[in-house]
């Protein structure tokens, strides 16, 4: 039998013994051809997420589930007012959709499918949510789970287990093809985070194996998302459309819907398909439900409401702030991985969105005001007359020097001033890194300053204290009408 006309899988006995990985296009002809005993990715994560349970899962684990969600609920009610949210929101409204499920910030109640796609939109819309893996992978995860529990009736406690596999799901994925996001141009939030979503769904709706691996096929082939619109809306509706379409596979294998067994390994599978001439192997998927890699690689919580590329060069930035006066500096250049240099730019921003992804405007507002926080990024900041005449001064390169490794992000600024005198500073790590943790203060400071945005301080505490005691929490209570527009 030809093994390359034939649809890859595991051999489970070669699984269990942990033999080195398998090239996803060159598997062996043994394992391609052994169906009765082989295991495939879908099936072997679709058995991972029927066995899961949450008590079983260490402590440690639990408390960045937590945290993760407290990040992500804040993050989300500060983006349901930013103007894309709102755009979500009309077409939402236009579909008359039955009302189940909230939409965080609106009035608005809408299906399942619907709120995820809004709630979405929000979480991702300041990209000031937190980064795991090559980007945010696991974006589109909550707002699907919160559909789902509200829809349900699913407990506090449900969700941040569900989580939890959205997370190993993401981490194993990708682990598997690790030049994905960074080589490969695709934005891992869409590429990835709808597959997580679809599985922590299925888990909800507490499926069995067969309707999880159907859940987990269709998804891959919703999958989509490319780089090239990082610093636009598109940006946000990547995650906004994983979400939904993470609530809609599981939905449809819930009713009999199928996908094929070999969505990710097969000849124009996942990885033949989005991965294709990238290094990619199977090793990562042995040690699924073993190993945490929500704790062994950990994730990263955004202290500045921007891509996540540029927080080392503001870290740098602001370590130099006090070296010299803006008025002394002739340029400011930052050299980046190479990665990160393709997802930056020098320009002056247009809009608030491309000033996310501008090194020459972040950089220049650091160093003239300070810490980046929520109000660095409106309309108002954009047309800070000095802002715009420094940001001027700012270059940029990439470095082949600096590290492009997963989780890796180190930035390097030199500052010149006029008489020829220069500083220079490299940051390796933000504030939120696993690195360098933020404290207690500075997540629940982070978590007022978001909700700030969109409710009231009383009403803001008073979601904090329910966010914070989740794994602790029989049920929802009033969150949903805390976190829903009056």
């Amino acid at each position: 039998m030809d093994a390359q006309k034939q649809m890859h899988v595991f051999d489970r006995r070669l699984f269990l013994a942990g033999v080195s990985s398998l090239s996803l296009l060159g598997a062996s002809s043994a394992a391609a051809q052994n169906t009765a005993s082989g295991k495939e990715l879908r099936q072997l994560l679709a058995e991972f997420v029927v066995a899961f349970d949450v008590r079983r899962v260490p402590a440690d684990v639990i408390e960045l589930a937590r945290l993760a969600f407290i990040d992500s609920i804040g993050v989300a009610v500060a983006g349901s007012h930013e103007k894309v949210a709102h755009i979500a929101a009309d077409i939402v409204r236009m579909e008359g959709a039955t009302q189940q499920c909230t939409i965080i910030g609106q009035s608005l109640r809408t299906s399942p499918q619907l709120a995820a796609f809004a709630n979405g939109v929000s979480a991702h819309s300041m990209d000031y949510d937190f980064t795991y893996m090559s980007g945010q992978s696991v974006a589109p995860v909550f707002p699907a789970l919160l559909a789902i529990a509200e829809s349900t009736g699913a407990t506090p406690l449900d969700v941040i287990g569900a989580f939890i596999i959205g997370c190993e799901v993401s981490a194993r994925i990708g682990r598997s093809v690790p030049d994905l996001g960074n080589n490969g141009g695709w934005h891992i939030t869409g590429i990835v985070g709808g597959i997580c979503a679809a599985a922590t769904c299925a888990k909800l709706l507490k499926l069995p194996v067969e309707q999880v691996a159907h859940a987990i096929g269709a998804s891959v082939s919703m999958s989509a998302g490319i780089a090239v619109n990082y610093g636009t809306m598109t940006k946000p509706l990547h995650c906004g459309n994983a979400a939904r379409n993470g609530v809609l596979a599981a939905l449809l294998a819930s009713k009999g819907f199928t996908s094929h067994v070999a969505a990710f390994e097969g000849d124009n599978g996942f990885f033949a398909s989005f991965g294709r001439a990238m290094p990619s192997n199977y090793e990562p998927f042995k040690d699924l439900g073993s190993r945490w890699d929500l704790k062994e690689i950990g994730y990263s919580i955004k202290y500045y409401p921007c891509g996540g590329r540029g927080h080392t060069a503001i870290e740098a930035a602001l370590i130099l702030r006090d070296k010299a006066r803006v008025e002394d500096i002739a340029n400011v250049h930052c050299w980046m991985s190479p990665s990160s240099a393709k997802r930056v730019n020098t320009k002056y921003p247009g809009d608030v969105e491309a000033a996310k992804f501008s090194a020459a405007y972040v950089l220049a507002y650091s160093l003239i005001h300070g810490i980046p926080k929520i109000n660095a990024f409106t309309t108002e900041a954009l047309q800070d007359a000095r802002v715009k005449a420094l940001a001027g001064l700012v270059t940029a390169s990439a470095d082949p020097n600096l590290s492009d490794a997963v989780g890796e992000n180190p930035t390097r600024v030199k500052i010149t001033l006029k008489n020829g005198q220069s500083f220079e500073q490299q940051s390796d790590y933000a504030t939120g890194s696993k690195q360098m943790p933020m404290t207690p203060a500075q997540v629940e400071g982070k978590f007022m300053d978001c909700a700030a945005q969109t409710i009231n301080v009383d009403a803001a505490k008073k979601l904090f204290t329910i966010v914070s005691t989740m794994p602790d929490r029989p049920t929802f209570g009033e969150f949903w009408s805390l976190v829903r527009k009056a």
